[in-house]
């Protein structure tokens, strides 16, 4: 655990456990923690209100909806999304990438037989989509990346998401740090998650952070909306000119 209180006006330049190397059997478990918790705190909430929200002004296509996760990890995200799609008769092509290979065989090994999602082990700065990518969409990856590949990830996501894009991540803050801090502690959650849940939203952001890095990457101030959601999440999202009306 951090021993001592970051300074919450800039991003914490810490290390994550879950980042080094360990064993599979050690990923899965944290992976498995970190997956109970987005449960708890409703993570999937703000993705599945934009998911929403995009499709009612979807045009008509006649290709399945293909969406692109990056950052997978454990899949537990893209399974939810399976399961939104499956109950609103949406046709999709769901893709989790990770840059760590026992990731994407543990996310693999968590999904149902009849899943048809497609896990990729790359990177995603050199990663290319075998077809057009309709939204990509990120949850608790960006604070991973220093600022500058940030910026490199907005403008791969420009390129690359027809429709447009989300990005789930942390809201920077003393209180949830604390609380985070105190709760994986009482909910006896595996070691890394204990270690990296306040490391991780010391590392995280505060808006003014996003639109700094939204006009690095050439994004225009009306381009995204950058939305706080409880507990503790700031998000940012993209909604392409070609659907027509503001971004999300």
């Amino acid at each position: 655990m951090p021993h001592n209180t970051p300074d919450f006006r800039s991003r914490a330049q810490l290390i994550e456990r879950m980042d080094e190397p360990c064993s599979r059997e050690q990923l899965r478990a944290c992976l498995c923690d970190l997956a109970k918790t987005n449960r708890w705190t409703m993570a999937y909430r703000p993705l599945l209100h934009w998911l929403n929200t995009v499709t009612t002004v979807l045009p008509s296509l006649t290709e399945p909806l293909r969406i692109l996760d990056v950052g997978s990890g454990y899949g537990d995200g893209l399974r939810r999304i399976e399961q939104w799609a499956r109950s609103r008769g949406i046709a999709v092509e769901l893709t989790g990438l990770d840059l760590n290979a026992d990731a994407t065989a543990i996310a693999a090994e968590a999904s149902p037989a009849a899943s048809r999602i497609q896990w990729v082990n790359a990177n995603i700065f050199t990663y290319t989509p075998r077809k057009p990518i309709h939204l990509v969409i990120s949850s608790l990856f960006t604070h991973h990346l220093v600022d500058s590949d940030i910026v490199r990830f907005l403008q791969w996501m420009e390129i690359h998401a027809q429709i447009g894009w989300f990005i789930n991540d942390l809201s920077r803050a003393a209180i949830p740090y604390h609380f985070f801090r105190a709760f994986s502690k009482l909910a006896g959650l595996h070691p890394f998650v204990q270690h990296d849940g306040p490391v991780s939203i010391a590392r995280s952001f505060v808006p003014e952070d996003w639109r700094t890095m939204c006009a690095a990457a050439g994004l225009g101030p009306q381009d995204a909306a950058i939305q706080s959601f409880k507990p503790a999440r700031l998000c940012v999202a993209r909604r392409k000119p070609t659907l027509g009306g503001e971004p999300l």
